[in-house]
């Protein structure tokens, strides 16, 4: 999940209706021998699936089908995006069960035959491992549903099979490749196959982009559900702390992992969240939804985020035109200073402290078959097997994470405590006093670099200000706001802790009356785009 401001922070984890998809650019796309774009069912939306499901317009059996077609066609062969890490062996006899519940009568509620991808850290009591992407796990069958799943399955819905993802949450080196892990392989964007599908949830937005699933889920430190919900052009959101249980979810951080809900739409994820919230919380957020709730909505411009790519800039402002229009009071807020001094430092501190006693608290309890019960062992397993694990990258946050104390360490709760002041008192709620504001907006994070194998992850200058909310454990949504030479670019709403009903009813306001969307065109790279081959052609200028 390591994905944030490369220049200061590189070591620090981070951890739609057919008239969205219509692209931003008039410019005709070349025409390819083979077509990979969606068609049918799989083209659909969640709310549209669900829709179809109950009105009999389609079968669990049938739509699960074709979605194990159309991961065949696309994810291991055609564009091979490499995004499904395993499949479930009983999804067809899940989708079976449903349709019959549906022929009686007895539907358990909107997502009962609606397949789902888990991200490949989240347990499942059906027969796939839990993997993390690691070697030392490929037998971690646990036969446990984490909460979020027990909730999708009593729901009724299909486990399809789970995504690839970046190794460890991309909480392994300060080198890592974002979405490459050792049982994966590297995942591909599927708008510009040479770009990065950015991290860890890559599998799980690089699926959805590419209509594999219209439902995942992806899991996130700082980051990780909405930077590849960002580059891949999907909606991603991520919870309040707490509102999701990590039980049974591979670990790194007691303080800041959340699973969220990716999709194509706002209300598919309000539909997933309904579902993956667990006690006190649940909550019906699907009938919070309102296409008027940015009307009289003062909202906060983090302008100091933006950063000074031009194209952003461009897709920003037209945001927010969007959401002047639709009622809301924009307040530019020009500057903001982190409160602690050594905050990058500590927010890394803190994550390493946490991932080494999480983990080995996990490890201790996996699958019989895992060979490795603690970080130290895992270190050792990794150096012996560094032909598959450390081929392209080294472990060196595992090491550092692993020569660190408890969390009784008097320099992790000065940390902690630190961190979280910046981010919660005098951070985001501070943002929000000061200038009288219900939300705040961004751009989402910076377009989309080429994957790199030999440097790791290359980012240009970050935009955007999600390690707050990642940091403080507040709500964050990304929506789409267009495109870059066919490269995704999203809009960020955070607010408040426990603001999750709000976050997503500003969002599904603004995404109503943008409807920015952009399908993938799985082109090899940007010079697959007509104007930038032109433009880099010799004579060009003539």
């Amino acid at each position: 999940m390591r994905r944030l401001i490369p220049v200061l922070a590189s070591a620090i984890v981070l951890a739609a209706c057919s008239a969205q998809n219509a692209p931003q650019t008039d410019i005709a796309m070349p025409e390819t021998p083979h077509s990979y774009e969606a068609t049918g069912w799989t083209a659909k939306t969640l709310p549209e699936i669900a829709e179809a499901l109950a009105a009999g317009e389609v079968t669990s059996v049938d739509l699960t089908q074709a979605y194990l077609d159309r991961i065949d066609a696309v994810d291991r062969a055609g564009p091979t995006l490499q995004s499904v890490l395993a499949l479930n062996p009983d999804a067809l006899a899940q989708a079976q069960a449903s349709d019959a519940r549906r022929a009686v009568g007895d539907s358990l509620g909107p997502l009962d035959g609606v397949p789902v991808l888990l991200k490949d850290n989240i347990e499942t009591l059906d027969p796939i491992a839990t993997t993390a992407g690691a070697l030392a796990l490929k037998d971690n069958v646990t036969g446990r549903d984490s909460p979020l799943v027990a909730g999708f399955r009593s729901g009724g819905a299909v486990i399809l099979g789970k995504t690839n993802l970046s190794q460890w949450a991309n909480f392994r080196s300060n080198a890592s490749i974002s979405g490459w892990s050792a049982l994966g392989g590297q995942v591909r964007n599927p708008h510009m196959m040479d770009r990065s599908p950015c991290g860890s949830s890559s599998g799980s937005g690089a699926a959805i982009a590419a209509s594999l699933t219209a439902a995942a889920v992806g899991t996130e430190t700082n980051g990780s559900v909405i930077c590849p919900a960002n580059v891949n052009g999907i909606v991603g959101f991520k919870p309040s702390v707490g509102l999701v249980s990590q039980q049974y979810i591979i670990p790194i951080s007691g303080s800041q992992d959340t699973a969220g809900p990716m999709t194509k739409t706002v209300r598919g994820a309000a539909m997933l969240l309904s579902a993956m919230a667990t006690g006190a919380a649940k909550t019906d957020y699907v009938s919070g939804l309102d296409t008027g709730s940015l009307a009289g909505t003062r909202i906060g411009v983090m302008r100091f985020s933006v950063g000074s790519n031009g194209d952003i800039n461009d897709r920003f402002s037209g945001a927010l035109r969007i959401l002047e229009a639709a009622g809301a009071e924009l307040v530019e807020i020009e500057s903001f200073q982190l409160s602690a001094d050594n905050f990058w430092g500590d927010a890394l501190s803190v994550l390493e402290y946490e991932f080494k006693a999480t983990l080995n608290e996990y490890l201790a309890a996996a699958a019989p078959a895992v060979t490795v019960s603690s970080l130290t062992e895992l270190i050792a397993f990794n150096q012996a097997h560094a032909e598959v694990e450390l081929a392209l990258f080294n472990q060196d946050i595992f090491e550092a994470s692993d020569a660190l104390g408890e969390l009784d360490d008097p320099d992790y709760i000065r940390a902690r405590d630190a961190i979280q002041s910046a981010t919660r008192a005098q951070g985001i709620d501070a943002l929000l006093a000061d200038y009288d504001v219900q939300m705040l907006v961004a751009p989402s994070g910076p377009l989309s670099p080429r994957v790199d194998p030999v440097n790791g992850d290359v980012w240009p200058n970050w935009s955007g200000a999600g390690y707050l909310a990642a940091i403080a454990g507040y709500p964050h949504i990304t929506v789409p706001m267009g495109d870059v030479h066919g490269v995704p670019i999203g809009l960020s709403i955070m607010g408040p802790m426990d603001a999750d009903a709000s976050i997503l009813s500003w969002g599904y306001a603004y995404e109503q009356a943008s409807k920015m969307r952009v399908e993938p065109h799985y082109l090899i790279d940007a010079e697959a785009r007509p104007e930038i081959a032109a433009a880099m052609q010799v004579g060009s200028g003539e």
